[in-house]
């Protein structure tokens, strides 16, 4: 039986780890069910969050320019972005007893902008301090995969940006951090293998989030 609570439910991984058809696959299974959920993701989820996306993940400025935003203008442009969605959508669903399904969130600020290029993470940290209060997931789906499935499936992408477009050892090193957060906290983060395009990780992921839910 549900008891009607509300529940942060994150997805995480690297491009073309299938994160964002998984996160709607259990966004449309659960509203299946009449509970009350709602999909978002990061950067983005509301309008002002959105435009800081677009800026975000654009490339840059001029095509062919090798003009960049710095690490950490990049970085804090992030943390601008997910400001805006706990106020404006995450603290107003959780106070509704929704359940939350994000696509991306906090793990991947570490992954990419902390282990992945070097971003001071007491920075991160001291920002994350005000930002989020005591706002956490319950759950994260980490999805890791085989890295030329991913390049496999990134080049089927007909619109790209700039996130798409990394080399391949970022990509390796960046799953390797993710990886390396869920082992530090095995309670919360759940690690699947989706190389393979199968409805069965589909059904895990509800089995596990109905379990979770169940609490």
């Amino acid at each position: 039986m549900y008891k009607k609570k509300p529940l942060f439910v994150t997805f995480e991984g690297i491009e073309g780890s299938g994160k964002s058809y998984q996160s709607k696959k259990l966004y449309k299974s659960i509203k299946k069910r009449r509970i009350p959920v709602i999909l978002t993701r990061e950067p983005g989820g509301t309008r002002g969050a959105e435009k800081i996306r677009k800026i975000i993940l654009e490339d840059y400025f001029y095509l062919h320019s090798k003009i960049r935003f710095n690490k950490y203008t990049d970085t804090l442009l992030y943390l601008a972005a997910r400001s805006e969605h706990i106020e404006n959508k995450i603290k107003p669903a959780i106070s509704k007893k929704k359940i939350i399904i994000c696509d991306r969130f906090i793990d991947s600020t570490l992954a990419y902008q902390v282990y992945g290029k070097g971003v001071s993470k007491a920075l991160v940290d001291s920002v994350h301090k005000y930002i989020l209060g005591s706002i956490r997931p319950d759950l994260t789906f980490i999805l890791k995969v085989n890295i030329s499935k991913a390049l496999e499936r990134l080049k089927k992408r007909k619109k790209k940006n700039r996130y798409d477009k990394f080399s391949k050892y970022f990509y390796i090193k960046a799953q390797k951090a993710f990886i390396k957060i869920a082992k530090k906290n095995k309670t919360r983060y759940f690690v699947l293998d989706n190389s393979k395009d199968s409805e069965e990780t589909e059904k895990i992921i509800l089995n596990k989030f109905i379990q979770v839910l169940s609490k």
